[in-house]
């Protein structure tokens, strides 16, 4: 199994008692599915995300990934874990403002220990493959936001890591390029890859092959 959580809870203090994101979440995600994570707003589908994606260690429960226990790892083993087989679209895309589309693109594969020569074609593949070419010596804060969506996707893939792991991935896409990144996501899919999204979006949820309902916290439908 790719992903396993048991039991899995996120609260924070209030008063004498405690505010529940996520009760007692119990899923398994099997290598090569297409997982959408769906529900109202405040129901804790991108808190379930960012926990899937490491970036969240306030949690209780159990965690495993590649059946490493992540919720005994230090942080910097997930962050490790995380670097290796994990790519994250951010709902806020998160490029780094001081570095141009190409070293944003370039910044995954630096972690993987890929030589520059590979570095290189790689950023230079997946510029030609998003067509952002002419945007890449462009800092983050001269592009829109749907040019900024697309980096952010381009950046979570170069590395073909094993899980993609997707906020609102067309949240800020016109309707053309919203559904070119989900023909993406389903040919990463073909090729291997396990992706987990969260969506409001029934067209988006019908590229995969499994939803999971969250409400106020709770798995209701799986």
């Amino acid at each position: 199994m790719l992903v396993s959580l048991r039991d899995v809870e996120k609260s924070y203090p209030v008063g004498v008692g405690r505010s529940y994101v996520l009760r007692r979440i119990n899923a398994d995600i099997k290598d090569g599915e297409f997982v959408s994570i769906m529900g109202p707003s405040g129901a804790g589908k991108s808190t379930l995300l960012h926990i899937l994606g490491m970036h969240d260690s306030a949690w209780t429960g159990e965690y495993y990934f590649m059946d490493q226990p992540v919720h005994r790892l230090s942080p910097k083993q997930r962050a490790e874990l995380h670097k290796k087989h994990i790519g994250f679209v951010f709902q806020s895309y998160h490029l780094l403002d001081n570095l141009t589309v190409y070293e944003n693109l370039e910044i995954p594969l630096s972690y993987r220990n890929v030589s520059r020569t590979d570095r290189q074609s790689m950023v230079a593949d997946i510029l030609d493959r998003f067509q952002i070419v002419g945007k890449k010596d462009l800092y983050p804060s001269q592009l829109s936001g749907g040019q900024q969506q697309l980096v952010g996707v381009a950046r979570a893939v170069i590395a073909n890591p094993q899980v993609i792991l997707a906020d609102e991935p067309t949240g800020n896409l016109h309707s053309a390029q919203g559904k070119e990144i989900m023909e993406l996501f389903r040919t990463l899919n073909e090729g291997g890859a396990t992706i987990v999204q969260v969506t409001h979006s029934e067209v988006n949820a019908s590229y995969g092959t499994r939803i999971i309902q969250l409400r106020d916290g709770w798995l209701v439908d799986d």
